[in-house]
C-alpha cells in the first residue's frame, strides 16, 4: 500500500539550492521532511503531569496528579524510586497508581526491600482512564530499626491516546 503525500503547492517549492545560497523558499525535500516531523510530533506521548518527592520517610497517601481535566483515553504511568538512606534493620517501599475505568483500579510496583542506597525500582503501566476521573500515585513505606529509611520517588503521567 503506497503512502499518499499531499499535493505539492507550486508557490512553496523551488529548484534545488545551488552554490550554497538560500533564497528563502522551501525545497520539496525540506517540505517532505517538515511534514514527516509534524507527523512524529503529533504521535509523540504528551506528559501531562509529574511529581517528585525527596527525603521521604513515610508513606504518601493517594495523591492526584495535577491535571486540570482528564480526557478519556490511554495513559502511561511511570515511576522511578531509590532508597537514599538505608534503615538500620530493614525496609520496604511500594509505589501504587490508581485510576478509574468503570471501576476503581490500581497497579503496584514490586516491593523494594534491598535496604541499601543502591536499591532502586522502576515501573511503567499503560491504563485506560474514564473521563473526569483522577489519576493518583501513592507509596507504602515500612522501616525498622533506630535509623529510618529515606527514599526519593519520581512519578509521571503521559497521555498516549
Amino acid at each position: 500500500m503506497a503512502t499518499q503525500l499531499a499535493a505539492v503547492p507550486e508557490y512553496v517549492v523551488e529548484t534545488p539550492v545551488t552554490q550554497n545560497s538560500i533564497t528563502g523558499r522551501v525545497t520539496q525535500a525540506m517540505r517532505y521532511w517538515l511534514l514527516s516531523l509534524a507527523d512524529r510530533v503529533n504521535t509523540t506521548p504528551n506528559r501531562v503531569a509529574s511529581a517528585t518527592a525527596v527525603t521521604q520517610a513515610a508513606s504518601i497517601s493517594a495523591t492526584a496528579f495535577s491535571i486540570l481535566s482528564v480526557s478519556p483515553g490511554l495513559y502511561r504511568l511511570s515511576m522511578a524510586a531509590r532508597i537514599t538512606r538505608a534503615a538500620s534493620s530493614s525496609s520496604s517501599l511500594i509505589v501504587t497508581f490508581g485510576w478509574t475505568q468503570a471501576v476503581a483500579c490500581t497497579a503496584a510496583s514490586v516491593a523494594m526491600t534491598g535496604n541499601t542506597t543502591a536499591t532502586t525500582g522502576t515501573s511503567s503501566v499503560l491504563v485506560r482512564v474514564d473521563q473526569d476521573s483522577s489519576i493518583t500515585y501513592a507509596t507504602t513505606y515500612a522501616s525498622s530499626g533506630g535509623t529510618t529509611m529515606q527514599y526519593r520517588v519520581d512519578v509521571t503521567c503521559e497521555e498516549i491516546l
